[in-house]
């Protein structure tokens, strides 16, 4: 076969090109350590490189997610800390107040430092981190989430959604703790209340204290079930309590509903969760046999109280001045739980939703003014003018199963500011104030320090997740690296092997060159 001498040089140039590339690229290699810049150099090892590059991404990702959530969860700690040593300051303070030989000066003195505690921890609970975004306030950082009402009480405004960062490939964590989870969650040991049926007038001979839930287990499984019920002396010292449907359930007391008139330490009564607290105040030549006999106590749960809020953007200036449960039945069927929004759609009639309204809602009761009354769902709203269409009203629920430490101080710093002037039974009112105020002080910080749990567990989840972060990154580093870096021994041979089939290609293509014809003349 014969070659021309075009096609000699052309593939002697072509190969000599071919040596000189793979020459060049290796000494690049040699140079960078880089191994894969290319698909084209490892398909298979670019596929997987970019995976990696993926997870390293995301692994970046977690890592920034982590710093931001361990500050948040350090600033709410911190925040957390002041609130408790707060609180533990205002308990110390009831209990002194219960002192007998305090003057109502020295209490009014103590509210003015219950009254500066108040404003302490609505500030605290009004904390900001370092973005200015409001703590407690759940997803809705831009708004303030405790505020206080007309009526001295105090309502949460954010909401109970926690802002959620991934951490790891299946973990997520909350960086908020919400002020519905920390603070409206307190269990309310005052929920239950005792009314006086007879006699008309009341002599003041007995008192029988609202009383204070001490195990909230017996009180939802048992004492909510029989309410209301009548609690009578049936003699001058046994007392019978009859259920709801007219049942003796007087063996469920302590001692059998027995008691001692002249003891004081024998006049708590222990019933069904509820621990009630009887002041027997006999006057001189009273006989227990014939004074206590008939008098008539009910014993019941506090009933749901409303907290209406006029919405800033309403037409008219119309404020909801007083709510009643009218139709309890209606109440418990369809009023929605948690909060509600009552809207008017003209001048004379409302609907009632579930808040929080949305473009979707759908009302769950509807009706017309009688008067300047608004009847929705069994409940009664009073007005004190003429609404306009588009009126609304945020209506808050109060069941009193739990109480915002808030409503607690100020109720302390109210039964403290009230004088007695030395009459045993505004004492004993004082007293059975601040033993419910210190339950609800005690159930306030119980809560807290529950919360502060929480939030040092999760830090302790981010450390062990962040160590595995850590040890995923390093993983991730040495497998790209084992992809895509040379071996530097490898490097070198090939090196050497390409560079000498480079010299003998040269070396080759100068003999053959020789062999022409032109050589030979």
């Amino acid at each position: 076969m014969r070659i021309s001498t075009n096609q000699f040089y052309d593939t002697s140039a072509a190969n000599y090109q071919k040596n000189f590339a793979k020459v060049l690229k290796t000494m690049e290699e040699s140079s960078s350590q880089v191994r894969v810049n290319t698909a084209a150099d490892d398909p298979v090892g670019a596929s997987r490189l970019l995976q990696l590059g993926t997870q390293a991404a995301l692994l970046d990702q977690y890592e920034t997610n982590t710093k931001t959530i361990r500050a948040t969860l350090g600033t709410t700690e911190a925040v957390m800390e002041s609130i408790g040593n707060v609180l533990q300051r205002a308990r110390e303070l009831s209990v002194s107040a219960g002192n007998a030989g305090y003057t109502d000066a020295d209490r009014q003195a103590t509210a003015s430092e219950l009254g500066q505690i108040e404003e302490q921890l609505l500030s605290l609970m009004n904390s900001k981190d370092e973005n200015g975004k409001y703590i407690f306030a759940g997803s809705k950082g831009d708004t303030i989430p405790f505020t206080r009402n007309d009526d001295g009480t105090y309502s949460y405004n954010g909401d109970q959604v926690t802002l959620d960062l991934p951490i790891g490939d299946t973990m997520s964590m909350a960086t908020n703790s919400t002020g519905w989870e920390v603070f409206q969650q307190a269990v309310n040991t005052s929920r239950s209340q005792v009314t006086m049926t007879a006699p008309a007038v009341n002599d003041g001979r007995v008192v029988l204290s609202d009383g204070q839930v001490s195990s909230s287990v017996s009180y939802n499984s048992k004492f909510r079930s029989g309410e209301p019920y009548t609690v009578e002396f049936v003699s001058g010292t046994q007392l019978k309590i009859t259920d709801s449907l007219g049942n003796d359930v007087t063996a469920e007391a302590s001692q059998g509903g027995s008691f001692d008139p002249a003891s004081k330490s024998g006049q708590a009564v222990n019933f069904r969760g509820v621990e009630l607290t009887l002041n027997i105040n006999l006057q001189t030549g009273d006989d227990p046999a014939t004074v206590l006999p008939g008098r008539t106590f009910t014993l019941a749960a506090k009933p749901d109280t409303f907290v209406p809020t006029r919405s800033p953007g309403n037409p008219t200036a119309v404020q909801i001045t007083g709510s009643e449960i009218t139709d309890p039945v209606a109440y418990h069927a369809s009023f929605p739980t948690g909060s509600a929004v009552l809207k008017f759609t003209s001048a004379t009639d409302f609907e009632l939703y579930a808040a929080p309204l949305t473009a979707d809602s759908r009302p769950v009761s509807s009706g017309t003014l009688a008067g300047n009354v608004a009847t929705a769902s069994g409940v009664s709203f009073t007005l004190n003018g003429a609404p306009a269409a588009d009126d609304q009203f945020s209506v808050a629920i109060n069941t009193h199963e739990t109480q915002n430490i808030l409503d607690t101080v100020s109720q302390l710093k109210k039964a403290l500011n009230t004088p007695t002037n030395g009459d045993p039974l505004e004492v004993q009112k004082l007293q059975a104030s601040l033993a419910s105020g210190i339950g609800n002080l005690a159930s306030g910080t119980d809560q807290l320090s529950s919360a502060r749990s929480s939030v040092g567990g999760r830090g302790q989840s981010l450390d062990t997740q962040s160590g595995t972060n850590q040890s995923l990154v390093l993983a991730n580093s040495q497998t790209q690296s084992s992809i895509r870096d040379s071996d530097s021994a490898e490097v070198l041979i090939r090196l050497t092997m390409q560079s000498t089939m480079l010299q003998a290609s040269q070396l080759a293509f100068s003999k053959i060159a020789q062999l022409g014809l032109f050589n030979k003349i």
